[in-house]
């Protein structure tokens, strides 16, 4: 018998009478930034030309998160143009702090990623066997390298060559600089090609569905899960045994290099995602009301039930893709990070306002993606000012209650949160949040680089 889908949805049914506030200051709370004559610019121009006679095949081993790892493949779409070489479907990373053993076809409709790159680039999905076991050139390719390093330098290889690996992926390919044919073709694979598996669009399309039932929605990705905690050394508002597990954490995972990291420092400069508990001040300071629905985009809280209850109480129709499907409907998914994180981002894209909690690779690329879509609504807290003000002030109110100054690790974090929300109140017309940026086919090219990085 198949389950029921979202048993979850009938229990807070009686908000959905108050979600549509038809007041002109609600209005403008969801009203889409103007974009006059903004369109994608990722057709490509009329001298563009077929891909030329392949001389060699490139692997690719991606890593990083999903959207590291797409970008990584919308960079190697565009270097496989660059080199003439035939492009091997890439390998996701399975080895990453996620364990994540989905292939490309698990996350990606493998088929269209093909035919719909034929013009640029020829793409198949493994090597001929009878080249399975040459020789083949590892190279990690250096970061950020402009078009004369591929054409000049690594093309030399397929003199000796004939299977080049790539052993990363992400950010192989300079930002700026580069032929405006190259960016139109980052777009086109990153925003088009790279299209989520059938079952995958299928889920996520019933996620946007539910939420729809109850009006308006912000999708907020709330950046608070445990490898993001570790590696950043993010542990503000945590318990000692919380901030010392996350610490043992980042010190035997070998691969994050940083293992010394300052807390304060970390947040003074804004490299600390915001805790539930602050972006529910935030959103309730941008003016939202209580009754709006939010989709919750992350993976596990670190913390679960303990650190979103006050997110929660303040926002009661706080909605999960666990919450909007049944277990049954994600069973398929549920044990692949990439996959989970695909159907969030489907949603995230599709939502009518999007918040990120930290300006991380999901929130860079939805953004650039809702950009591309149309200027969708996005809204990204200003962590720099906001982080600034509060550290100053914990460290006064900090020395005034004990005479210890910085060092003291007891807080009293109730009196702090009060003056903070006063703070982003008083604030928010002016330095809260960052100016959205739009990019127009006549003053700059429609380009990862004004999105991802």
């Amino acid at each position: 018998m198949r389950e029921a889908a979202a048993p979850q949805l009938s229990k807070i049914r009686q908000w959905n009478g108050a979600i549509e506030d038809k007041t002109e200051s609600n209005q403008k709370l969801w009203k889409a930034p103007l974009n006059p004559q903004f369109v994608p610019c990722s057709k490509p121009s009329l001298s563009y030309m077929s891909p030329q006679a392949s001389r060699g095949y490139l692997l690719v081993s991606t890593n990083g998160g999903l959207n590291q790892m797409r970008a990584g493949i919308a960079d190697m779409v565009a270097i496989a143009r660059i080199m003439n070489a035939t492009l091997i479907i890439p390998e996701l990373d399975k080895s990453s702090f996620w364990l994540d053993s989905s292939n490309f076809a698990d996350v990606f409709d493998e088929e269209y990623f093909i035919h719909s790159l034929a013009n640029d680039v020829k793409i198949v999905k493994k090597l001929p066997e009878e080249l399975s076991r040459v020789t083949k050139a590892v190279k990690y390719f250096i970061s950020w390298s402009l078009l004369e390093y591929y054409q000049d330098k690594i093309s030399k290889l397929w003199d000796d060559f004939k299977v080049i690996k790539a052993a990363k992926s992400d950010s192989r390919l300079a930002n700026n600089n580069l032929p405006l044919d190259v960016q139109k073709l980052r777009c086109r694979a990153f925003f088009e090609a790279l299209r989520f598996s059938p079952c995958i669009q299928a889920l996520g399309k019933s996620l946007v569905e539910r939420m729809r039932s109850y009006g308006s929605f912000i999708a907020l990705h709330l950046r608070y899960e445990k490898d993001m905690l570790a590696f950043s050394g993010c542990t503000y508002g945590l318990n000692v045994s919380e901030a010392n597990e996350l610490t043992s954490i980042r010190e035997k995972t070998a691969y994050w290099k940083v293992k010394a990291i300052d807390l304060l420092q970390q947040r003074v400069k804004g490299y600390c995602p915001l805790t539930p508990k602050e972006v529910g001040i935030f959103i309730s300071s941008v003016g939202y009301p209580s009754n709006t629905p939010i989709y919750v985009a992350s993976g596990n809280i670190y913390g679960g039930n303990s650190h979103m209850a006050d997110l929660e109480s303040r926002f009661p129709i706080l909605m999960s893709k666990e919450k909007l499907a049944s277990a049954a409907e994600l069973k398929p998914f549920r044990l692949y990070a990439a996959q989970m994180a695909a159907l969030d981002y489907i949603v995230s894209v599709e939502s009518d306002v999007f918040i990120p909690s930290y300006s991380g690779n999901m929130a860079s690329a939805v953004g650039g993606h809702r950009r591309y879509l149309g200027h969708r609504k996005t809204i990204t807290p200003n962590r720099d000012c906001l982080n600034k003000e509060r550290s100053y002030r914990r460290l006064f109110l900090k020395s005034i209650r004990s005479g210890k100054g910085p060092l003291v690790k007891e807080e009293a974090p109730c009196q702090e949160q009060e003056e903070w929300i006063d703070f982003v109140q008083k604030k928010r017309s002016t330095r809260i949040l960052y100016p959205i940026v739009y990019a127009s086919q006549d003053l700059l090219p429609c380009s990862p680089s004004f999105i991802f990085f």
